[in-house]
């Protein structure tokens, strides 16, 4: 028999569950360190190395091909460096206290209007086709659900029109709307705009936003084309009008009780 005259005494089944054990340990350990390769090593508020960079070692770099002819990333080394010189100050010395912006917080991308230095190309499909476009570039797309806010005015939070919805653009492989494209008046910067579709309420007769004011507006980032938003302005975009729902108004600042 296997169980006596090859292996004697020796018990298998705690062989089995042991051995399961330490492959799962290792899975484990493996698991957290490929998942150490983005925003690591750790570093403070002041932007130094932490001096506590947890139980795992930061792992060895590897590189990856990317799709679409886009070269090659190596990880953790090659990360996109962070935003340097913010104008910030810190409000106490130990780690974890809240930084005060010392200039227009929501033109300098900072608290709550602050974005991430993604790459400066737009987010592709699974050809290789930029995901989000207007809606009057391409064929096939409609509204079909809903009321089309194309042509309707552009209210801001202290009711001032600022301008109209001139086309939407949408997220062609979801089939989604992400942003409405809006044409502003000249008395608020002129020009096109993009504005995130889930900061907006859709009325009969307008479009209300109620993150920014009127002289907000002109201010709102600009994208390098009219055919395609690069990751990086899309960050932008959202995170300016995300900080204008603290920076917007002084009002804003304090807890609503």
């Amino acid at each position: 028999m296997v169980g006596v005259t090859f292996f004697g005494n020796f018990d298998l089944a705690s062989l089995a569950i042991w051995s399961f054990w330490f492959f799962f340990a290792g899975l484990i350990f493996y698991i957290q360190r490929e998942n150490m390769r983005e925003g690591y090593p750790l570093e403070n508020d002041d932007g130094n190395a932490a001096a506590n960079q947890g139980p795992y070692p930061v792992p060895e770099d590897k590189t990856f091909i990317l799709p679409h002819g886009r070269g090659e990333l190596t990880v953790p080394s090659g990360q996109r460096a962070d935003r340097q010189g913010l104008p910030l100050e810190q409000t106490a010395t130990a780690n974890g206290f809240p930084f005060e912006p010392t200039g227009d917080p929501m033109a300098d991308g900072v608290g709550p209007a602050s974005w991430a230095n993604r790459k400066d190309e737009p987010e592709l499909d699974a050809h290789g086709h930029p995901k989000i476009v207007p809606m009057a570039a391409v064929e096939g797309f409609s509204v079909s659900a809903g009321r089309d806010p194309r042509g309707l005015w552009v209210q801001a939070a202290d009711g001032e029109v600022v301008g109209k919805v001139s086309d939407l653009w949408i997220d062609a492989p979801e089939a989604l709307i992400r942003y409405l494209e809006i044409t502003l008046d000249e008395d608020h910067g002129g020009g096109t705009r993009l504005v995130p579709m889930t900061l907006v309420k859709v009325k009969t007769k307008s479009v209300a936003i109620h993150s920014l004011f009127g002289p907000h507006f002109a201010g709102v980032p600009t994208t390098s084309s009219d055919r395609q938003v690069t990751k990086l302005e899309e960050d932008k975009i959202c995170a300016y009008y995300a900080g204008g729902k603290i920076y917007g108004a002084k009002d804003r600042f304090e807890p609503l009780i």
